[in-house]
């Protein structure tokens, strides 16, 4: 028999909750949270994607919002369960505009965690389900328009006759997804891609790329992968995957277009952007642009004194396709995260030999271990317990990022313990390990700084071999014509040299299409100011400028992983079909 207590003690917190907040009482919500309390919300209350740290930023919030969200309805959906002495509970809810649903964690009767989402829109809900279009008119009709006509039609007039309402730059997996999102809200969009198809920013990489994070972790939004897709997904895959999911989706998406200027008309609250598609210039006037160029901005370039004299190649890792150019010759790789490792098992098996120059430890996590302690949430042993994707991502959201680095402690002390020997052969290879400043690992640099780790599918059992060589604890002093010279005195041969360096913030992207102002006043994106070396204060709470209002009014930034643009694409779209119906959305807290 299901013990009820968990449930009954989530139904009366929730219950105490919901008569407060009815009654306008933000002090007498507030006494419902413990001392050292969060509640992170999207878009319900704040139509922000915020986290309030304590009970008087809970208390300030609630005084701002409450009148016009006017929250009710509140339920609890399921069971509660208990934990070490905290209840979680699931529950959904509804405010003047819209549908909610969140999470709730209880501790000795207060809640120490809340998390609540929108779900949609009152009166603008995605039309799917029971509530999915009949696709036809069960009637003769002279002047019928079949669906293949619709869609020409559509496809001709848009950006021509009509202008889009949003404009998504960039039309890798997030802007594809995002235009997914925007399409099943009826938001006329155009997604432009500089690729001559889409998918090809995934087929243009290195031939040996592949996923390294697992196919339950990486489901698109509405076509969930097949059951016989590979649990680690090659490129070119993708990028199939990624082409046919624009035309099934019935995307409005312009390939071989690049965008080459913007400006905003803050009177007429109207953009004016320069396209050139395939040669012909044509100029958009969307309401709303968003810059979904990646997880990054442009390659970042690092300076190599000397390099005029020497006398092999240098290329940044984004313009490297194939070892096989590179067969029988010396390469130095610059760099010991993700892309350098990547690049260097790729020289090794076209038969160059590969020296990776590590300027700063690394955090490295061997994929098995990741895939049986990390990712528990995302794998068929979690869709057999009844997690399924869409579960599993409003699990991870509804932790506060504050709370994220003592769990990702705990988690990288078991990993350092089950790999201690594997750490240990890396470490007398040469390779330096790091765990991040605080010992917290992959995640926390992922969203801290997008740089420094390695999710080793490979290449560090090439380092532990020596068959790929290591250069650390050196700096490069200058490029000789046949090498580089470190500070230490020694030299490197080499005929190529490959920066994988990494690349800029994706302002710096604005900064080359809007303005260096517009760049300089929205500011950086990623990073969450925890203060730890590349990801300076002051705390904001969130990673910086992501998915939601930015400084720059009618600007947004969509980007990150396949789970990220995933999970974040719904909120970017409801918070540009709330401004195309008039739906009020008074931001609370500060953009960016």
């Amino acid at each position: 028999m299901l013990d009820m207590a968990p449930s009954k003690l989530a139904a009366s917190w929730l219950s105490s909750l919901s008569r407060a907040l009815e009654a306008g009482d933000a002090e007498g919500a507030t006494d419902l949270f413990a001392e050292d309390c969060y509640w992170r919300d999207l878009l319900t209350f704040t139509r922000n994607i915020k986290t309030m740290e304590g009970r008087a930023a809970i208390r300030d919030m609630l005084d701002a919002t409450l009148a016009a969200t006017k929250p009710t309805a509140w339920q609890l959906t399921g069971e509660a369960s208990s934990h070490e002495g905290t209840i979680e509970a699931w529950f959904t809810f509804e405010t003047s505009s819209a549908w909610g649903q969140g999470i709730m964690r209880l501790a000795d009767g207060r809640c120490r965690t809340l998390f609540t989402a929108m779900s949609d829109l009152k009166g603008f809900e995605e039309r799917k389900g029971p509530a999915r279009p009949l696709g036809v008119r069960h009637q003769a009709d002279p002047d019928r328009e079949t669906w293949a006509e619709a869609r020409a039609r559509e496809t001709r007039d848009l950006g021509a006759i009509e202008q889009p309402y949003c404009l998504v730059i960039g039309g890798g997996q997030g802007g594809i997804m995002l235009g997914a999102r925007f399409r099943q809200l009826g938001v006329p969009t155009i997604v432009i891609e500089k690729n001559a198809q889409a998918g090809d920013s995934w087929r243009n990489r290195y031939r040996s790329l592949v996923l390294h994070d697992p196919v339950w972790y990486d489901h698109l939004p509405y076509i969930p992968f097949p059951e016989n897709w590979p649990v680690f997904t090659p490129k070119d895959k993708m990028g199939d995957w990624l082409e046919m999911y624009t035309r099934v989706m019935e995307l409005n998406y312009w390939t071989s277009t690049r965008c080459v200027n913007a400006s905003y008309d803050e009177a007429e609250k109207i953009w004016t952007v320069d396209v050139d598609r395939a040669g012909e210039r044509i100029t958009l006037m969307p309401k709303h642009i968003v810059f979904a160029t990646g997880a990054y901005g442009p390659p970042r370039q690092i300076d190599l004194p000397g390099a005029a004299a020497f006398q092999g190649e240098i290329l940044h890792s984004s313009q490297y396709v194939s070892g096989e150019k590179f067969r029988g010759r010396r390469v130095a790789i610059i760099g010991a995260a993700s892309s350098g490792h990547d690049i260097a098992v790729d020289l090794w098996e076209s038969g160059a030999a590969v020296t990776m120059i590590q300027r700063s430890p690394t955090t490295v996590v061997k994929s098995d271990t990741l895939m049986e302690v990390g990712f528990e949430i995302f794998s068929e042993k979690a869709l057999a317990r009844g997690i399924t994707t869409e579960k599993a991502d409003m699990i991870v959201a509804s932790t506060p990022f504050a709370l994220l680095p003592q769990s990702q402690r705990a988690l990288y002390d078991i990993i350092k313990a089950r790999d201690a020997a594997f750490f240990d052969r890396l470490r007398s290879a040469g390779f330096a390990i790091d765990f991040g400043d605080d010992e917290t690992g992959l995640l926390m640099k992922a969203y801290r700084t997008g740089s420094g780790y390695y999710i080793d599918v490979g290449a560090s059992d090439l380092i532990i071999d020596g068959e790929i060589g290591v250069r650390s604890g050196v700096e490069i002093k200058w490029l000789t014509p046949t090498g580089i010279l470190f500070d230490d005195g020694s030299e490197l041969a080499a005929d190529a040299i490959i920066s994988c360096t990494g690349y800029q913030s994706m302002n710096e992207t604005v900064a080359a299409i809007v303005s260096r102002e517009v760049a300089d006043k929205v500011g950086p994106c990623w990073g969450l100011g925890s203060g730890t070396r590349g990801d300076p204060g002051p705390w904001q709470g969130e990673l910086r400028n992501m998915w939601k209002p930015t400084a720059q009014e009618a600007l947004w930034f969509h980007g990150g992983n396949l789970a990220l643009s995933r999970f974040y694409s719904k909120y970017v779209a409801l918070q540009i079909k709330a401004r195309m119906e008039g739906v009020a959305t008074p931001v609370y807290g500060a953009p960016g």
